[in-house]
């Protein structure tokens, strides 16, 4: 899961960042709208968290700009305009959902919760692949019935893989989908993460293989390749 974070207050995006991070999800941070909507169309983005005073554009006039070309992520709007009307107009031009500063970081989670949840957005809370559940709020992932702990890294990339299954997703890609552009990556550090997870999908069970294509990338099989 990825997510854009628009505030600019160094602060308050960076607690943003550490919040959002327990969902897991990798987190891009902009202070500025005309730089979030340049990230927007180069990067697929799960949700986005907006806030309204930006220092070049109104976030409203962000969030208008994403609307009008079709993208169609959540957007939750943090702002410390309280009034009745800017909530009115922000809800009209698209957004999901609106919250007033100062706000608890619970409260912030339970809502990015519940719009991941809603039917049709790109980042469905609960995702299904062979013999497994994998509950992407809760991190719970279940192997015919049995719980399977795994890492936020392990569970960012087996839900990256469903999404993709029957798709060679490359190195690259993935590396892109799970880490933010200020991340420090060890190059090894996708291929340690697979071989980790691998292990133990096989040792639970899975009824599907994650298999490495050497030089290419992965691929997530609906049922395991037998002999």
């Amino acid at each position: 899961m990825r997510i854009l974070i628009v505030e600019d207050n160094p602060k308050v995006a960076e607690l943003l960042k550490i919040a959002c991070e327990k969902f897991p999800a990798s987190c891009d941070m902009s202070t500025s709208g005309k730089i979030a909507i340049s990230l927007c169309e180069i990067t697929n983005y799960d949700a986005v968290i907006l806030d309204l005073g930006l220092p070049d554009l109104d976030g409203l006039e962000v969030l208008k700009t994403l609307r009008m070309k079709d993208y169609h992520f959540p957007v939750l709007i943090l702002t410390a305009r309280g009034d009745i009307q800017d909530r009115i107009t922000g809800l009209d031009l698209g957004a999901d959902d609106y919250l007033v500063k100062p706000f608890s970081i619970e409260e912030l989670l339970a809502r990015l919760r519940a719009l991941l949840r809603r039917p049709g957005t790109l980042a469905g809370s609960m995702l299904i692949h062979g013999n497994i559940k994998l509950d992407l709020c809760s991190k719970h992932l279940d192997i015919q019935g049995k719980p399977l702990f795994l890492g936020k890294t392990e569970i960012a990339i087996l839900s990256y893989l469903i999404r993709n299954a029957g798709i060679t997703v490359s190195k690259d890609a993935m590396k892109d989908r799970l880490y933010g552009f200020d991340d420090d990556v060890s190059e090894n550090a996708i291929q340690v993460a697979i071989h980790r997870l691998r292990k133990k999908l096989v040792c639970a069970g899975a009824t599907f293989e994650l298999k490495t294509l050497r030089g290419i990338g992965y691929i997530l099989h609906v049922e395991k390749v037998t002999a």
